[in-house]
């Protein structure tokens, strides 16, 4: 069992952290009995914990032993652990001379960690407070410059390394649904369905020049083939044709992904009202945010994809920041399609920190909008379902790629060959962290001037042969509730005993929850510590109840703290 001292202003973000990382814990009680102990007070609390977690962001009484110097630094340093960088927004410390540095300053390499203790007891002090990072991330979220950092996971990952290589076992239900490596979300946003509707305005302009210029500039860049531009020079010259009814709108095929996603589960967010850009925006009227068509001119196509077992969700205009506009946009789209529309993504994902209150009181289950335009990657630090801090009910799935993102030259540009490579360390992550791999595939992404189908596809591929759950935007957040409303809890025995008590909802239109065991390991050195010397672990799949006891070795704790602590002590 973890105990949590902190400060109450910080309680709601500790609350949301441990729904992240799912283990046995409570904020501290004095009669409490922990095996860890977290604390971000200025003043530890008395307490008979084995090993006492001491994160800050300030000088504290540990940091003034005698030999051990302790420097502030300012809002944006950057640390490193086990190669993995992990930016810190709010102030830091570092403890030059500490020998005990699995985390260290990028610059510097001067460790943000020491260990000091007495007798059984064993004290980590981290330099910086955990609980105001959380804070920050989830709410605020991380710059575009950070965002291949998940740094959220990496701050869950530390701490369960501190705790399992200090002796203690760790007992969690990880954020992986039962049976598969992790949880895809295929999503698609439609902007633009409709060829026909844009005559002599600024998309069929940008359409023209991709398809032409634009095309055979990316042929020799060899970001595009030949057969790219036979294919859109071709649909440039039947553009007349189009106009006058006499060919066929290669952009009114967006229910194509049907065929292309051959069965598996995806969400799509459509637009309620044509003509109409919405409230401005940080000051200013977005007038290209208008689009061309109305939910009504492709309901023929929405309810093909909702027969096929796909979810349709709400593309909201004014729903970011008015409860009012929120509830008119959904019951619009929901009347058109005759379906029930429980979540939302932004057009052009315009979003501020009052957003998800606004959400949650037009009663929105969920929403899919914290990402980035201009890049792909971690806004909130993480790829799982969390509960925004201030929100009772709205949940956010947070995306994660976005095809313009990846290709378009104003934000990052890239050939295939590189897209793929960004891609794969998403789906890497994913798979080390748990968590749903958000996409967004856009309706007109998978005809002239795009052609990104083939790449889609390779995804698709990549995805079903890593084993992932494919779930809808829907799906994925019910699993999410689900193992928020397990119960987890983990005695830890002198003999070295753990016995293991878990409970989870028999809901079974989603995948089971599985009980992750973290076997006790040791720091290998006192510097940065490989990821393949990670203490193992067995999973248990949990599908009603377990009661279990499991057994590990008795052991000294994982650190030599006399060698360990700062340079001083030799």
């Amino acid at each position: 069992m973890i105990g949590v001292a902190v400060n109450p202003a910080e309680q709601d973000a500790v609350a949301e952290f441990f729904e992240l990382f799912k283990t046995p814990w409570e904020f501290h009680r004095d009669d409490g009995r922990y095996d860890v102990l977290i604390c971000t007070c200025a003043q530890v609390p008395r307490n008979a914990a084995k090993l006492v977690l001491l994160y800050g962001a300030e000088v504290a009484e540990p940091d003034t032993e005698p030999g051990l110097s302790a420097k502030s630094q300012g809002a944006g340093t950057m640390l490193v652990y086990e190669g993995k960088r992990i930016p810190i927004y709010g102030i830091a410390v570092k403890f030059p001379g500490s020998r005990f540095a699995p985390v260290v300053e990028e610059n510097s390499g001067e460790p943000a960690t020491f260990v000091t203790g007495s007798g059984s007891k064993t004290l980590l002090r981290i330099g910086y407070n955990l609980f105001t990072e959380v804070r920050q991330v989830l709410q605020t979220g991380q710059p575009a410059a950070n965002a291949g950092n998940a740094t959220l996971e990496l701050h869950i990952a530390l701490l369960r390394d501190l705790i399992t290589k200090s002796g203690i076992p760790v007992v969690e239900i990880p954020p992986i649904p039962e049976g598969h490596s992790f949880t895809a979300c295929l999503t698609h946003d439609i902007d633009n369905p409709v060829l026909r509707n844009h005559c002599c305005d600024h998309t069929m302009a940008g359409f023209l020049y991709r398809a032409t210029i634009g095309t055979v500039i990316d042929v020799f860049r060899r970001r595009k083939s030949l057969r790219d531009l036979r294919i859109n020079w071709a649909a440039a010259l039947r553009l007349p044709l189009i106009y006058l009814g006499l060919a066929k709108d290669f952009w009114r095929e967006f229910d194509h992904y049907v065929e292309m996603e051959a069965g598996l589960a995806s969400t799509y967010f459509v637009i309620p009202t044509k003509n109409y850009p919405g409230r401005p925006f940080a000051g200013s009227i977005a007038s290209r945010r208008a689009v061309r068509y109305d939910v009504s001119d492709v309901r023929p196509q929405l309810q093909k994809i909702i027969s096929s077992g796909c979810e349709v969700g709400l593309h909201g205009i004014d729903t970011w920041v008015d409860s009012t506009k929120g509830r008119e946009e959904r019951d619009r789209v929901a009347q058109a399609l005759d379906t029930t529309v429980t979540g939302v993504r932004m057009h052009w994902l315009f979003f501020d920190e009052a957003s998800p209150a606004v959400l949650d009181q037009a009663g929105f289950v969920y929403d899919s909008t914290v990402g980035y335009n201009e890049t792909v990657g971690y806004r909130a630090g993480t790829a799982q379902v969390y509960r925004p801090l201030g929100a009772a009910n709205l949940f956010e799935l947070p995306l994660l790629i976005m095809d313009t993102a990846l290709f378009f030259p104003g934000f990052l540009g890239l050939s295939d060959g590189n897209a793929w490579r960004v891609v794969g360390r998403f789906i890497e992550d994913v798979g080390r962290f748990g968590g749903v791999l958000t996409i967004n595939w856009h309706d007109r992404s998978i005809a002239p001037e795009r052609l990104w189908d083939d790449f889609y596809l390779k995804l698709l591929r990549e995805l079903k042969g890593r084993g992932a759950w494919f779930a809808t935007a829907q799906q994925a957040v019910s699993w999410f509730r689900k193992r928020r409303t397990a119960a987890i809890d983990a005695t830890l025995m002198e003999d070295g005993r753990m016995r293991i008590k878990a409970s989870a909802g028999s809901d079974d239109t989603v995948p089971g929850l599985r009980v992750r065991i973290h076997k006790p390991g040791t720091w290998n050195g006192m510097r940065e510590t490989p990821s393949q010397s990670s203490p193992t672990f067995v999973d248990l799949d949990l599908k009603e109840k377990i009661d279990t006891e499991m057994r590990f070795q008795a052991s000294t704790p994982g650190i030599d703290r006399e060698s360990a602590a700062f340079s001083a002590h030799e």
